[in-house]
């Protein structure tokens, strides 16, 4: 989901993790912490640091997707200590008895995270008892203002015939279908089976002129100017916007998800205490800052916002967006009915042939 390639040290770091899992590493070892988190979403000298801080070893692994994460977990639990879900997801964990309540006390720093996103995290994680806010945002479109001669300002203008083969869609099946949905004047978390096959319908009509459906590669696409229009998170839309200035980030008038990924400790973790003072760290001001300016997604600690030194990343409307203004909704989980519903419709998609 995220940005900048890891340093070889990461890498190796990731392949050491695999090793652990073929059973060469006693994970009861009091001086390990396995943290599952998403592709490219931390600045790897924290890692180090907190390494050094705590003497620690941290086996580092990651994924691109939600529900390759839940699927993992569902596997065993104690395969990772410390996980980083998306909003939808830290609630379908929940259900599913996967995450262990957080000891507040033993988390002194999540004090920092500002009461606004404790609120919003409350609609995944009712008394805010599992996980702790680490970045926020936005879904949009970015596009590139050589490539495009007009208005954009719709979700519509994904299906515009012009743009054939410009267009880069995400390969996830909650933000592709929050796009169609909401095209169409339906809540991104609509459990109606006609507005979800509507939804589905438009996502195969549309299939002829996307150029691919990707992650993290929408950002490297947009900078080199191989695509017109893509679907990104506003995050990686603050660095575009650094490496090639002639990208722009838009919230459509239609509306989008307001996304909260947290820190979360599974049910099966052997390493709790580890994974309590990894969420502390991560809760730090400065830490939390360090992190912000490398990988670029809003952060939610206040501590860390107060300490932006670069006055127009500050006040950005895109890092730091006024909701209030904005038709916005976070993901809910569904229900399983509803999860296969949807599921099925993104098979469907990605199997239509043309």
């Amino acid at each position: 989901m995220k940005k900048k390639l890891l340093s070889t040290i990461l890498t190796c770091t990731i392949i050491a993790a695999s090793l652990c899992a073929c059973g060469s590493e006693d994970k009861s070892s009091n001086g390990k912490l396995y943290v599952y988190n998403w592709g490219e979403y931390i600045d790897e000298d924290v890692i180090t640091q907190f390494e050094e801080e705590t003497g620690i070893d941290v086996i580092y692994d990651m994924f691109e997707t939600n529900e390759i994460m839940f699927a993992k977990l569902a596997q065993d639990t104690s395969a990772y200590d410390v996980v980083c879900p998306s909003d939808y997801m830290v609630q379908k964990l929940i259900e599913n008895d996967m995450l262990q309540e957080l000891d507040k006390s033993h988390i002194p720093n999540s004090k920092n995270i500002g009461e606004q996103y404790y609120i919003q995290a409350s609609d995944f994680d009712p008394g805010n008892k599992y996980s702790v806010p680490y970045c926020w945002g936005t879904v949009g479109i970015l596009y590139n203002k050589t490539m495009i001669n007009e208005p954009v300002d719709s979700w519509d203008i994904l299906w515009d015939e012009k743009y054939k083969d410009q267009i880069l869609m995400q390969d996830s099946v909650r933000d592709s279908m929050m796009v169609a949905l909401l095209k169409n004047g339906y809540s991104l978390n609509s459990t109606n089976p006609d507005e979800i096959e509507i939804a589905t319908q438009d996502l195969i009509k549309q299939k002829p002129l996307v150029q691919a459906y990707v992650v993290d590669q929408v950002r490297d696409k947009m900078i080199g100017g191989e695509a017109a229009l893509g679907v990104i998170y506003s995050g990686e839309a603050i660095y575009t916007a650094r490496e090639n200035p002639d990208l722009e980030y838009i919230v459509p008038k239609e509306g989008t998800n307001v996304w909260i990924d947290s820190w979360a400790i599974t049910k099966g973790s052997k390493n709790v205490e580890n994974a309590e003072k990894w969420i502390d760290f991560m809760c730090r001001g400065d830490i939390a800052l360090k992190n912000f300016e490398y990988i670029t997604y809003s952060t939610p600690n206040d501590v860390a916002k107060e300490n932006i030194e670069d006055e127009d990343i500050k006040n950005s409307k895109v890092a730091f967006p006024d909701l209030s203004t904005m038709n916005t909704e976070a993901y809910k989980y569904l229900g399983t009915e509803t999860d296969r519903l949807y599921n099925n419709a993104w098979m469907e998609v990605k199997s239509a042939d043309y």
